[in-house]
């Protein structure tokens, strides 16, 4: 299994990331590589050990992979991004300006939101991404379009023979779904699921703990999600509602910091603002999860939060527990009589996943340029949707929802 990406960590000191062929080092941290492996040689106590992450491990793998071409480097790679909105944006400044691919283009069918992203990236607009996906260079395409898209344009891209990164969720019906990941099968072509916390510095530490044992048998984690502050009330009618516009993030945590599959899930929850309320939708839940491993979570998502975009994770075990704190624009805590003050957290996902979306683009070009298959595949871009879906249910028959029921009914 090919890792892109090594948290390190040395008695509770900043983790960080390392590339392969870039090695950092933090105080009396040493890393080496072994058989094209970053291993660690960290204190713990008065013991050494070395310690192999393989983080970019998923859940499920998909068998999808192509043999390496030697002369294939990032900068070699031909990219589309599909979708110049809000997250299309991050993706194409992100793939022309920090990652250094070929951008092929971007296309949008809004000429003024397409053009205008087009000559920031220095790069060609197109109209209709079906013209764009027949230049020879490109390789794979980034979709970053509205959700009510994404199905028509990854199975396009997946029968023009492109690799494809897609921004969550594939659709919000499992049958339309199903049908995606029966032709990226069939079409031979990898799927890379955008969930970007999977690469954050803070979680991946975490996920890296707990495959290491540090806190021995994973018993319960807390995942704290919550908005600065609700969407646009037009957002939300077309949203899909609360479970699977924004606790499927979290629900995709659950599965990467456990490794373990959701198994049912419970639901209590209230609408406080009125936008929520004329949406006939949640602004705050709690989500209990059993998860197949026997460890138990909890989710708690609001819309409106007053001190900022609050993301943090607690796991807790037999041995300890592990704590991902919100990250905030500076860490420098000002005391004075009053007491001490430091900055709030980031104000929303932009700023607070801004690394998280470079390392997650990183990613998934190594996938492209080693020909490996996808760590975040088809099967971790469902699982959230079927979480998502059993929510939903669990709130109306106000009852604990088993996955199993969920995917029984959608076989009907």
């Amino acid at each position: 299994m090919a890792c892109n990406f090594v948290v390190i960590e040395h008695c509770h000191q900043t983790c960080l990331f390392v590339q392969p062929g870039v090695l950092r080092y933090n105080n009396s941290i040493f890393i080496s590589r072994y058989k094209g492996t970053l291993y660690e040689k960290r204190s713990s106590g008065c013991n050494q050990k070395a310690v192999r992450y393989p983080v970019c491990s998923s859940t499920h793998h998909s068998t999808s992979s192509r043999p390496v071409d030697p002369h294939n480097t990032i900068s070699s790679l031909g990219i589309g991004v599909v979708g110049c909105g809000r997250i299309g944006r991050i993706h194409a400044k992100t793939l022309s300006q920090e990652v250094g691919v070929k951008l092929i283009g971007v296309a949008d069918p809004v000429e003024s939101v397409g053009r205008q992203l087009a000559d920031a990236c220095q790069t060609r607009w197109f109209s209709d991404y079906r013209e764009m996906l027949q230049d020879p260079q490109l390789q794979a395409v980034v979709i970053g379009s509205p959700t009510r898209f994404h199905a028509e344009q990854l199975k396009y891209a997946a029968k023009a023979g492109k690799d494809i990164f897609c921004e969550k969720p594939i659709s919000n019906d499992l049958a339309v779904i199903d049908d995606c990941l029966q032709v990226v099968e069939k079409e031979n072509v990898r799927l890379f699921i955008g969930f970007q916390r999977r690469f954050d510095t803070n979680f991946r530490a975490i996920k890296a703990q707990v495959e290491d044992g540090c806190i021995g048998e994973l018993r319960m984690f807390h995942i704290h999600s919550r908005d600065p502050a609700p969407p646009p009330a037009e957002y939300l009618a077309n949203s899909g509602g609360i479970f699977l516009d924004m606790t499927s993030h979290d629900f995709d945590m659950a599965r990467f910091i456990t490794g373990s599959e959701i198994e049912q899930v419970f639901v209590s929850g209230n609408a406080f603002d009125d936008e929520a309320k004329q949406a006939k939708d949640l602004d705050t839940v709690i989500i209990h999860l059993r998860m197949k491993n026997g460890s138990m979570g909890t989710i708690d998502n609001s819309r409106r939060c007053s001190y900022g975009y609050d993301q943090r994770i607690e796991v807790f075990g037999s041995k300890g527990s592990l704590l991902g704190n919100n990250i905030s624009p500076n860490q420098v805590i000002w005391s004075n009589e009053q007491g001490l003050h430091q900055s709030r957290p980031h104000s929303f996902f932009m700023d607070r996943y801004e690394k998280a979306y470079i390392h997650i683009m990183q990613a998934f070009l190594e996938m492209l340029r080693k020909g490996t298959p996808s760590p975040v595949n088809g099967k971790d871009g469902r699982a959230p949707v079927v979480a998502a879906l059993a929510a939903a249910q669990s709130w109306k028959e106000n009852r604990p929802i088993a996955l199993a029921e969920i995917l029984q009914m959608a076989q009907r």
